[in-house]
């Protein structure tokens, strides 16, 4: 067996620094901790948070209510007019056709259909979400629009 091929790019590696070895390494004497105060001595230093005794910023600012962020659902918007440029009369829309025509992303499981644009094509539409301007759109061109149910991955 010879050496490993797999070696760490040059630079990616450094020597740890030793300190307290003397005033030529640059970190002799008092070691790169100053002269004194309680950053200098072994064991010192204040907890995370800790400002000299004023309030702290986390203490200092309300913590109240709900915040829905973490639950709330993010649509990726569809136009009508982009459904008119892609699709061919008698086509249905639906999240795979979607993504092969390359309108959506392949991760994205909730999309709601808009309103802008004109359509003149006769498509049967099957998403999360479409709203009311393009629902007429659709149905105006002749085509109809079923809402199914979101696929929403959780986690």
């Amino acid at each position: 067996m010879g050496v490993s091929p797999l070696r760490a790019p040059k630079g990616a590696t450094k020597k740890r620094n030793i300190v307290g070895r003397g005033r030529s390494s640059g970190n002799g004497k008092t070691s790169g901790r100053g002269s004194n105060g309680q950053n200098s001595r072994s064991g010192g230093g204040v907890r995370i948070g800790f400002e000299g005794g004023q309030m702290p910023i986390y203490r200092r600012v309300a913590a109240r209510g709900f915040s829905n962020y973490p639950f709330k659902k993010e649509f990726v918007a569809v136009n009508v007019a982009s459904l008119e440029k892609a699709f061919a009369s008698g086509e249905t829309v639906n999240l795979e056709t979607l993504v092969k025509k390359g309108l959506i992303k392949k991760t994205e499981t909730m999309v709601k259909l808009l309103g802008q644009g004109e359509l003149k094509k006769k498509l049967t539409v099957s998403l999360a979400a479409v709203s009311v301007s393009a629902r007429e759109k659709i149905e105006k061109a002749g085509g109809t629009v079923v809402e199914t149910a979101p696929e929403v991955a959780e986690q």
